[in-house]
């Protein structure tokens, strides 16, 4: 199942026909990209840059002492974070 999210959309190809096209070292390096650079749909890609303007927005506008705004407040579809710029910050 894993490989197929993976593939999913790869060459705009369906599922089985990239399973048929690709060798394993080439899935191999589509899966390292992906992790690196996120989904390969555009759709998605516009909703995460739109939702991160959101927030940008919305933080720099918002009342003192209010709860910071996230990513995911404007882009409910995408994943939380494992880790929050907090929990990064206080590794330093």
């Amino acid at each position: 199942m894993w490989h197929e999210l993976v593939l999913c959309g790869v060459g705009g190809r369906t599922i089985a026909e990239a399973q048929e096209r690709l060798s394993y070292s080439e899935f191999l390096r589509w899966a390292k990209y992906r992790a690196k650079r996120g989904s390969l749909n555009v759709g998605m890609r516009v909703e995460r840059g739109a939702a991160q303007l959101s927030a940008l927005y919305a933080n720099a506008h918002r009342k003192e002492g209010a709860q910071a705004f996230r990513l995911t407040d404007f882009a409910p579809f995408h994943d939380q974070p494992v880790l929050t710029l907090d929990e990064m910050r206080s590794w330093v």
